[in-house]
C-alpha cells in the first residue's frame, strides 16, 4: 500500500514539474534570453526597466535598474520626444551588453545582460554634451553628443567596460544650444553593415547625411562628407539587405533609400511619403519597415524592393494607431513582434507582425514615466 502511495506522489510531483516547465517555457523567466528594455529617461535619475517577453509577444515587468546618471530633455521641452534621437538604448548581442545614454549628466552606462537580468558594469563620460545615440560594431562604439557643436566620440569595448579611444572625437560643426533644440539636434549615429563608414543625420540644422570613413585603428576620417538629403529633416535610419541606407525623413514624412558609394557620397535616392505628420523613427522587421508618425499617433508600414524603391503597405500605409506620441521602436523574435514607445503617455504598444505586413495589437504596457525614450530587445 505504501509503495503504491509513494508511486502516486512521485507521479504527481513529476506532473507538476512538467506543467511548471511548460508554463515557464510559454511565458519566459529571468535569464531566459527574451526581454525588452525600456529607458525611462527621468531627469532626476535614469533607469532601464526590463520586461520579460513571452512566446506570444506579451511583456511582463521583471525589474528596474538605475543607470547611475540622469535623463535629459531637449529644448524647448516636450513630453513626447525628450531626446529627439534613435539609438539612445542599444543592445549588443555579440558582447551581451546594453548601452544607455544619460543625456542629463553627459555619460553612457554599460549593463551586462543575462536574459532579463541586468548588472551595471560601467558609467563613462560621453565626450560631449547631451549624448543621444549610440552605435556599435564589433569592439568599436561611437556616441553621438547632440548638444553644442555636436561631437561623435569613439570607445573600445574591453570586457564589460568602455575605454575612450584617444584621438577619435570629431566635431559636426553645428551651432546647437545645450541642451539642443529637438528640431535641430542630430538624430542618429550608426555604422554601415560592414563597419567601414559611420553615418550621422543632422535633421533641420543642415538636413544632411554626414558620412565618415572608419580607419583600421577605429578612428574616423578627419572630416565627414555632408550629403544633402532628398527630403528635409533626415532623422533615423536602417539598412536594406543590399546595404542601402533606408532613411526616415520628417520634413515630408517620407522614407528614402540611398546607395552609399565608396567615396562616402549617396546616390539614387528614391522616396515615398506616407502623408502623415512627423515620420521620424524607423525599424526593419523581416521584410518590412515600420515608421512612427509622432504627429499623427500612428505607425506606417513599407516594403523596399530589390531596386531600392519604397512602397506603402496597403492603400495608405497606416498599419496601426497608437497611444499619443509614438517615438522609438524595437522588434523581437526575428521581426515577429513590434514594440512602440509612446513618450506622451508612458506606455509601450505591443504588436504582432503578420505575413502581409499588417499589425495585430496585443496590448499596451502602462506605468512608465512620461518622457521615456529608448527601447531595445535581445
Amino acid at each position: 500500500m505504501r509503495s503504491r502511495l509513494l508511486l502516486i506522489v512521485v507521479a504527481a510531483l513529476a506532473l507538476a514539474a512538467l506543467l511548471t516547465a511548460q508554463a515557464v517555457s510559454a511565458h519566459g523567466k529571468p535569464g531566459s534570453g527574451s526581454a525588452v528594455f525600456v529607458q525611462t529617461n527621468e531627469l532626476d535619475g535614469n533607469n532601464v526597466v526590463v520586461f520579460e517577453r513571452s512566446a506570444d509577444g506579451l511583456l511582463t515587468r521583471a525589474g528596474s535598474y538605475a543607470t547611475g546618471g540622469n535623463g535629459g530633455n531637449a529644448a524647448p521641452g516636450t513630453e513626447s520626444d525628450r531626446l529627439a534621437s534613435q539609438g539612445s538604448l542599444v543592445y549588443d548581442g555579440e558582447h551581451g551588453l546594453l548601452f544607455a545614454v544619460n543625456a542629463g549628466s553627459d555619460s553612457v552606462s554599460v549593463f551586462k545582460v543575462k536574459g532579463s537580468s541586468l548588472k551595471l558594469a560601467d558609467v563613462v563620460a560621453s565626450g560631449g554634451d547631451f549624448p543621444a545615440s549610440v552605435a556599435v560594431h564589433e569592439d568599436l562604439v561611437y556616441v553621438l553628443n547632440a548638444g553644442g557643436v555636436g561631437i561623435v566620440q569613439g570607445f573600445e569595448i574591453r570586457g564589460h567596460h568602455l575605454r575612450t579611444l584617444e584621438g577619435s572625437a570629431r566635431s559636426l560643426g553645428l551651432a546647437n544650444t545645450v541642451p539642443p533644440n529637438f528640431l535641430t539636434s542630430p538624430g542618429q549615429v550608426g555604422f554601415t553593415p560592414d563597419g567601414r563608414k559611420l553615418i550621422v543625420t543632422t535633421k533641420a540644422s543642415r538636413s544632411t547625411i554626414d558620412i565618415y570613413r572608419v580607419r583600421r585603428d577605429g578612428r574616423l576620417s578627419q572630416d565627414a562628407v555632408q550629403n544633402a538629403s532628398a527630403t528635409p529633416v533626415p532623422f533615423a535610419f536602417t539598412f536594406d539587405p543590399f546595404d542601402r541606407l533606408v532613411s526616415g525623413e520628417a520634413g515630408a514624412s517620407s522614407v528614402t533609400t540611398y546607395d552609399i558609394r565608396r567615396d562616402r557620397t549617396i546616390a539614387n535616392p528614391q522616396s515615398q511619403s506616407d502623408g502623415q505628420t512627423a515620420l521620424c523613427w524607423i525599424v526593419k522587421a523581416g521584410d518590412f519597415y515600420y515608421v512612427s508618425n509622432t504627429g499623427s499617433n500612428n505607425v506606417s508600414g513599407y516594403r523596399v524592393d530589390a531596386g531600392g524603391k519604397p512602397t506603402l503597405i496597403g492603400p495608405t500605409g497606416i498599419v496601426a494607431t497608437t497611444e499619443p506620441g509614438p517615438i522609438d521602436m524595437t522588434t523581437a523574435a526575428g521581426g515577429g513582434f513590434l514594440y512602440v514607445q509612446t513618450g506622451s503617455t508612458g506606455t509601450v504598444d505591443q504588436f504582432r507582425v503578420n505575413g502581409d505586413g499588417s499589425l495585430t495589437k496585443l496590448g499596451v504596457v502602462t506605468g512608465l514615466p512620461v518622457g521615456q525614450e529608448g527601447i531595445a530587445s535581445n
